[in-house]
């Protein structure tokens, strides 16, 4: 595992400063209260010319246990926490696959398991180091037989929320449905049972209370729930 410094790296520093005039404006990303505002204020960053600088296979550094950072990681909830029950939770995988999947918590934790420490970055402007623990996106999305089309991934989570990622950052090696936030289980506010994480997107791409992961070859109009309001549909760090 190597250790970064905990400070910034230059590009992710341009990347929040690039966002911290409209972050500073709105005060609350996720905060339904600005719905109205933020499309009138986002100006999204080249999605191309991101794409082209992601290096879909290439790991991010990670940090080591001493600099977890365990309460540096705000609760950003979509209007309600969701009550789920656990006993008839499924994460459902279906769309352009060979073989639609149906999982309960229980299929999901026979599958490898991963942890990995790293940076969890809000487009507000803070950031926190988080480990996460759990599944590999691309192992459950290998189960599921994608068929050659496949270009984006739609993630819809128990509480109305929706988000889309392009195919290569939902199965970049660092980019889990992850169970276990620093060495515990995952707490029901920070997403529980099963929640995005990764440390190539921000934050509000990495759904929480994630129900169905639906894989397609084009995307809809609708793109993601802040997406939608104009933010930054790539997003990537």
């Amino acid at each position: 595992m190597q250790t970064p410094d905990a400070n910034f790296s230059r590009r992710q520093f341009l990347q929040l400063s690039s966002l911290s005039s409209v972050s500073l404006l709105l005060g609350g990303c996720g905060t339904p209260i600005f719905e109205d505002v933020v499309g009138k204020l986002s100006e999204p960053l080249n999605q191309q010319a991101e794409s082209l600088i992601f290096q879909p296979q290439k790991p991010v550094p990670e940090f080591s246990w001493k600099q977890v950072e365990p309460d540096a990681l705000i609760v950003n909830t979509f209007r309600n926490t969701p009550i789920i029950d656990s006993e008839k939770y499924r994460l459902v995988i279906d769309g352009e696959v060979n073989h639609p999947l149906s999982l309960s918590m229980d299929d999901v934790k026979k599958l490898s398991f991963t942890s990995m420490i790293i940076r969890h970055v809000c487009v507000e402007g803070w950031a926190a180091i988080v480990q996460w623990g759990g599944v590999k996106l691309r192992d459950l999305v290998a189960l599921a037989q994608p068929k050659n089309t496949v270009k984006y991934a739609y993630f819809i989570s128990a509480d109305g929320y929706y988000s889309s990622w392009d195919i290569n950052s939902a199965l970049h090696p660092q980019t889990l449905l992850a169970y276990e936030k620093n060495g515990a289980k995952l707490p029901i506010d920070n997403g529980a049972p099963l929640r995005l994480a990764s440390p190539i997107k921000l934050g509000y791409k990495q759904s929480k209370w994630v129900t169905k992961v639906t894989l397609v070859s084009s995307l809809s109009l609708q793109r993601g729930y802040w997406e939608d309001y104009g933010y930054e549909w790539f997003a990537g760090l």
